[in-house]
């Protein structure tokens, strides 16, 4: 069996794909200052880097935190008088009422206490009042850190 291949072709003009490319791809034209900006091309908007948004558990935690270190961290009351609180009482400043970021950063915070602590604690309270500073400040910026890689 032969097959043959034809290696013949037409002459196109160049001239022709020449008009047919500018036409399809013209010359950019010199910029006007009262145009609006051109946009970013699709290659450096697929580059970018996706944006992480911080979720409310985390958010909560970390405002919560902050508010610790801000006024103080209190033992044995909800708020101290001079403005400290406790680990529950910071959760509440931090969330502004008892919604689900409230609660859901509640539960982390204390799951995370009983695995650095032991099980047997029943409450954010209990176990806040029967450590120290530094053991409260541990778990809370573990529990952070797991609501960051949680994506919560």
């Amino acid at each position: 069996m032969n097959t043959r291949t034809e290696t013949a072709f037409t002459h196109i003009d160049a001239d022709l794909y020449a008009k047919a490319f500018q036409l399809l791809d013209p010359a950019p034209e010199p910029a006007d200052p009262a145009a609006p900006a051109v946009p970013a091309p699709v290659s450096l908007i697929l580059a970018a880097p996706p944006v992480r948004v911080t979720g409310a558990v985390e958010q909560t935690l970390t405002d919560a935190l902050a508010f610790l270190d801000d006024h103080g961290w209190a033992k044995g009351r909800l708020i101290h008088p001079e403005g400290a609180r406790c680990s529950i009482g910071a959760l509440r400043a931090a969330a502004g009422a008892r919604n689900d970021a409230y609660r859901d950063a509640g539960n982390l915070l204390l799951d995370e206490a009983r695995q650095q602590h032991g099980k047997g604690w029943e409450s954010i309270p209990v176990w806040n009042d029967s450590h120290s500073g530094a053991q409260v400040r541990g778990v809370w910026e573990a529990a952070i850190q797991r609501a960051h890689h949680m994506n919560i």
